[in-house]
């Protein structure tokens, strides 16, 4: 069963996300779980997602983006209010912050620490 798209394709907010994300080497977008995500090999980004609080409430974040940090920079993230762990994908490393809660300066950081972790090195390399 297909789930159904949870995102408005023309939203700004996308827009932008998509400028940042696609400009990756070997960065490609695709829809998955009804969400759009970027990818090289894995995913490093996705748009929206939800968290999971107390017995089963499941809380949306449809204006967020969810990244792989920096392992060196995680315990600290995690440690910021803005920051949520995300249903399904946190147990794996994953955080997401509401767009409104982040400057783009940020935003493009967090994306980029999630790319050199989750892109192959050859693509890595071709950052620096």
């Amino acid at each position: 069963m297909e789930h159904p798209l949870m995102f408005d394709p023309d939203d700004p907010l996308l827009g932008r996300l998509r400028a940042v994300c696609l400009a990756y080497p070997a960065a490609q977008e695709r829809i998955s779980h009804g969400r759009p995500n970027f990818f090289t090999v894995r995913t490093f980004c996705y748009f929206g997602g939800g968290e999971r609080r107390g017995a089963g409430d499941h809380v949306r974040h449809d204006a967020a983006i969810l990244v792989r940090p920096d392992p060196d920079d995680a315990p600290a993230l995690r440690q910021d209010p803005r920051f949520f762990v995300p249903a399904y994908l946190g147990a794996s490393g994953w955080l997401g912050i509401d767009l409104a809660d982040a400057g783009w300066d940020e935003v493009s950081e967090l994306i980029d620490a999630s790319f050199r972790v989750t892109a192959p090195a050859r693509l890595v390399r071709q950052l620096d």
